[in-house]
This record gives structure tokens, C-alpha cells and sequence, in this order.
């Protein structure tokens, strides 16, 4: 339980600063084709309904609409316009454009993410019946496994469709799991379940992260959602961890010869994020850098 790919997944996310500064969706060309399309297709006492027929029932299940179809279908005419004339392609509400599948806004991420969701899957039941009862540690491996499980699911619900609904439910899911081994390293890495007063440290210890993280989500949810703060928040979180799981491996790598797996982990996504900082428009309008990260951590988990 070294780094959690979920919570660098979380930090990289939430690192967008926000989905109004995107230059897509504030280009006139885009607003215009908006604004015509909703004239044209849409009903004006009720602009989310179709003025003819309907959307395909699986749209519709996907809660598209008449609105949200006009942009998305900008949203292409837009990008395939400036491709062809040499032109930036451009973000729109914080995200590229992407070819829709079955209604679903993002499908290589979904597919990775569903991926990583399977792979915590069989780690969850590894866990139950590999791991010994009587192992000290066996409960914290467990509730990690589920938090990924749960992290992991609405990262799908999220990439199928972004509403501020599964946006938050992604972060805060991450969140939890990246708290959790924020919680756990140090009981693991210094053994403190070897000291007399464990049950009480683990107690307040607990008390301290529980209270850190319901401040957090009710700050985001019922004051502001900056995501300035929410991805300084998570920086430090992961590079606590990190800096912990490091000392363990140059502390340990003489006498035990796994030791240095952890350094190994740390420095493999460390490199690995350069997808996201390299950000760059979908190949093929499917794969961009975010989604690429979604299989680095599988590939990473597989191994």
C-alpha cells in the first residue's frame, strides 16, 4: 500500500483550475453554434426537451438532453474545424473533445478505470484468503482494497458522465482512499503496533484524519470547491506518504530485500505522471493524457 495510483489520479484531476477558464468553451464560434442549435432544436418553454421526436433511449439513459447535445455537438463541429485549418484545438468545460460511445463522455478512461476497479476486485478477495487471520494488519488491507473498489467506481461514473454530482463523488472517493494511507503508513512503516499505548494512538490518530477529512469535504461542498486548495491539500498528503514509504526503503533495503519496492513504486509514478503534465488533445479523440494514466496504474497494480 505503498502510493495510490486513485490519489494521484485525484491530485492531477483536481489540479484544473478551473472548467471556466477552458478557452473552448468561451471561443464565439462555439458560443454562436450553441446558441443556434438550442434556437433550431430546442423547445423555449422547455429548452431541454427536443422541439421534434426525442434523443436515442441511450442517450437518454446517459441523461443527455437537447442542451447538452447542442454543445456536445459544437463541441465537434468546433474541434474538427480548427484541426482542419491548422488551429489549437482547445478544452471545453475543462475537458478535450472526445468521441462519445453508448453516450458514455470519456470511454478509454471508463474502460481503464473499470480495469483498475477489477484489479482491486481480486485484490480484495486475495487479501481475505491469502493473508492469515491473526495477521495484525490483515483489517487495514482489507478496508483499503474497498475504499479502492469504491474509489475506482466512480472514477467510472465520473468519466461516463460529468455532472458536479460524480465530480464530487470521484474526488471525495479518492480522498478517502488517499487518507486512509495517509492513516496507515506510519502505523505500518514504525510498527507502532509494537508500542504499549497503540490502542490509544490508533484512536486519535484516527480521530485526527476523520475530522481532517470531514472538514475537508464539507469545506468543498458547502463553502467553495478551490480546487487551488484541494490540490495543495492532496500535495501534501501524497508527499508525506511518499517521503515516508522512501525512508522506509534507504532505512531497510540492507537487511530486507523487499525494502526497496517501495522507492521503486514511488519513483515508477512519479515518472508516470509526466502524462498529465504533458497534457496533450485525445489520439483519436479517445486517449488523452489522463486516460493514459488510468492504464499506468493498472499496469502498475497488474504488476
Amino acid at each position: 500500500m505503498v502510493s495510490s495510483c486513485a490519489f494521484v489520479s485525484l491530485l492531477l484531476v483536481s489540479s484544473i483550475i478551473s472548467v471556466s477558464c477552458s478557452r473552448g468553451n468561451q471561443l464565439l464560434e462555439f458560443k454562436n453554434c450553441v446558441a443556434s442549435c438550442i434556437t433550431l432544436n430546442c423547445r423555449k418553454d422547455a429548452p431541454t426537451q427536443l422541439i421534434h421526436g426525442s434523443l436515442p433511449l441511450i442517450l437518454r439513459i446517459g441523461m443527455w438532453n437537447c442542451q447538452s447535445e447542442c454543445d456536445y455537438s459544437c463541441q465537434r463541429i468546433v474541434t474538427l474545424y480548427r484541426k482542419k485549418n491548422g488551429l489549437r484545438e482547445e478544452q471545453f468545460w475543462g475537458k478535450w473533445y472526445f468521441i462519445r460511445i453508448f453516450g458514455i463522455q470519456e470511454p478509454a478512461s471508463v474502460f481503464f478505470s473499470i480495469l483498475n476497479g477489477y484489479v482491486h476486485y481480486l485484490g480484495f478477495h486475495w487479501i481475505k484468503l491469502l493473508i492469515p487471520s491473526d495477521y495484525m494488519f490483515k483489517k487495514f488491507y482489507i478496508i483499503y482494497a474497498i475504499l479502492g473498489l469504491n474509489a475506482w467506481f466512480w472514477s467510472t461514473v465520473f468519466h461516463m458522465r460529468d455532472f458536479k454530482f460524480t465530480e464530487r463523488a470521484d474526488y471525495f472517493s479518492a480522498g478517502a482512499l488517499t487518507l486512509w494511507s495517509f492513516f496507515f503508513t506510519p502505523i505500518r512503516i514504525f510498527r507502532l503496533d509494537c508500542y504499549r499505548n497503540y490502542n490509544f494512538f490508533i484512536y486519535l490518530w484516527a480521530s485526527v484524519c476523520i475530522f481532517f477529512f470531514l472538514a475537508h469535504t464539507m469545506y468543498l461542498s458547502f463553502v467553495e470547491f478551490n480546487y487551488s486548495y484541494n490540490m495543495a491539500a492532496n500535495i501534501f498528503i501524497g508527499s508525506f506518504q511518499n517521503i515516508l514509504w522512501i525512508y522506509y526503503s534507504l532505512s531497510n533495503y540492507g537487511s530486507r530485500s523487499f525494502a526497496l519496492w517501495p522507492l521503486y513504486i514511488v519513483c515508477a509514478i512519479t515518472i508516470a505522471m509526466c502524462f498529465e503534465f504533458f497534457d496533450f488533445p485525445p489520439i483519436l479523440y479517445l486517449f488523452d493524457a489522463h486516460s493514459l494514466w488510468h492504464m499506468v496504474c493498472f499496469l502498475f497494480l497488474v504488476e
